[in-house]
């Protein structure tokens, strides 16, 4: 694991402080900074795409959540165009070409894959989707009331440990648990406060963060939550 900013809580990492001052680049690939993470099965890096160019065969499965400014991504006759705060996930094997704007930051989440998941086409994550139902933490691991969850997800890897897409939730208190996954998460609605053994940090509507593999933090959400999602889990 690589992290490049001190934080207070050590499974969680604010991206936006992460991402800020990243240089300019005009390669999809080599202009990416120094990742926020890594390891054999999830990278995280901050890129500022200027310009134009093209991937003619996308060797990750890959998911780009833009920061500032803009950037589209034209794949088989189609354009997927990403403002502020919106985010798309890219298959493993997609040709497409970008472009930028000149003031573009954007945090991209790699899953080493060797086939496309559900779709072989880049699909813009929609936050309107309607949720289903979904698992609430263990309770052996809640401090609280069990609280109703819904999610949706836009993409799912063919070996469906990365995934990427719109979930939310009432209330709830959690303990700190291990997390076996790595999640990049930006929050729509809502504020969540995360702690462990030494601090606390608190996350609103608008901000970007992700959580490591390791020993994991508490949860504390006082109200209704929701957020977009991209996330890589071992399934054993």
């Amino acid at each position: 694991m690589t992290t490049l900013r001190e934080h207070t809580v050590a499974a969680v990492v604010d991206i936006r402080a992460y991402a800020a001052g990243t240089a300019p680049a005009t390669d999809w690939f080599a202009g990416r900074a120094a990742p926020a993470f890594a390891d054999d099965k999830a990278v995280i890096c901050a890129f500022a795409l200027r310009g134009e160019g093209q991937v003619e065969t996308l060797p990750t499965d890959e998911f780009v959540l833009v920061l500032a400014g803009t950037l589209e991504i034209e794949s088989a006759g189609t354009t997927i165009v990403l403002g502020p705060d919106e985010s798309a996930a890219i298959p493993f094997g997609a040709n497409f070409i970008w472009r930028a704007s000149d003031d573009m930051l954007a945090v991209v989440y790699a899953a080493p894959t060797d086939q496309p998941g559900n779709t072989a086409a880049p699909i813009k994550i929609d936050t309107n989707a309607p949720l289903n139902p979904s698992n609430p933490p263990a309770l052996e691991n809640l401090l609280g009331e069990v609280p109703t969850c819904r999610g949706f997800s836009d993409y799912v890897s063919a070996n469906a440990e990365f995934c990427a897409g719109t979930w939310d939730s009432t209330p709830y208190h959690r303990r700190q648990i291990p997390y076996r996954q790595v999640e990049l998460m930006l929050l729509l609605a809502g504020k969540v406060t995360f702690t462990d053994a030494h601090a606390s940090v608190t996350f609103a509507a608008g901000d970007v963060c992700m959580f490591v593999r390791g020993d994991g933090c508490a949860w504390l959400s006082e109200e209704y939550v929701k957020k977009v999602f991209a996330t890589q889990r071992p399934l054993a």
